[in-house]
């Protein structure tokens, strides 16, 4: 269970960290401030000169803290600790050789290693202005398909304000029996930013794989069929090398 949660924060936590963004806008501008506000054409920046409205074609990149710098350096060393991962990104194609798995993105998106903070973390990738976001766990579980996704969701709700499954329904996937969940929630830390999520359960034999994309709320709903694709996309391409976390029910 502890293991569950502690995954959970970390994606929360590496999506939208509670410390100030550095926004690159195309003219070469940088704006270091927190997001309040999020719609389809602007993001509302609170800096230390006041509330910006910006536009979101007129953004570059966002760029979160990878670290806190009161963190002990513990932490920083757990970090890169991380066994190594093999993986590559050729255009729509992400191949993911530790894990032996496939993922199809968007063209434009990139492997983000600042997301992954714990080893059954093995794949992490976001669009380029990092406001969406896809990451690939794989964890050993005994016990049923239904019981895992209701101890994964059980820590989400612990974990994220305002919590709300929305919906679950039956998927398949790498012709896998498995399940596809949608909930939302706010992130605290984060002036209560709505955050919706999409995630695939796809067992195998005593290991479960979960593929989770999410964005802020107002973005969601035109991402929806993107990431839909996204996390049908998984093909297992052999025996996986990795070693992945143990759970008991």
């Amino acid at each position: 269970m502890n293991r569950v949660v502690s995954i959970l924060l970390l994606l929360l936590a590496g999506a939208l960290p509670s410390l100030a963004e550095e926004i690159s806008m195309k003219d070469g501008t940088k704006i270091v401030g927190h997001m309040t506000a999020v719609t389809t054409d602007k993001i509302e920046v609170e800096t230390a000169y006041g509330k910006m409205q910006l536009k979101r074609s007129e953004i570059l990149t966002i760029s979160f803290p990878e670290n806190n710098p009161n963190a002990p350096p513990e932490a920083v060393t757990a970090k890169k600790e991380l066994p190594r991962i093999d993986e590559a990104l050729t255009g729509a194609r992400y191949i993911n050789r530790t894990g032996k798995f496939s993922l199809t993105v968007p063209t434009d998106w990139v492997i983000n290693p600042d997301l992954r903070r714990a080893p059954e973390t093995l794949a992490a990738l976001s669009s380029q202005d990092k406001m969406r976001f896809v990451m690939v766990i794989q964890e050993e579980y005994p016990g049923s398909l239904q019981s895992y996704k209701e101890i994964s969701m059980l820590a989400v709700r612990r974990n994220l304000g305002s919590f709300e499954e929305l919906s679950e329904s039956p998927v398949t996937i790498d012709g896998k029996a498995g399940l596809l969940i949608f909930y939302r929630g706010t992130l605290t830390k984060t002036n209560n930013l709505p955050v919706e999520f999409l995630t695939a359960i796809i067992p195998s034999g005593n290991s479960y794989t979960k593929v989770t994309a999410w964005c802020v709320e107002p973005l969601f709903h035109d991402m929806q069929p993107t990431f839909e694709k996204i996390v049908s996309s998984y093909r297992s391409t052999g025996q996986s090398t990795a070693v992945a976390g143990s759970l008991k029910p």
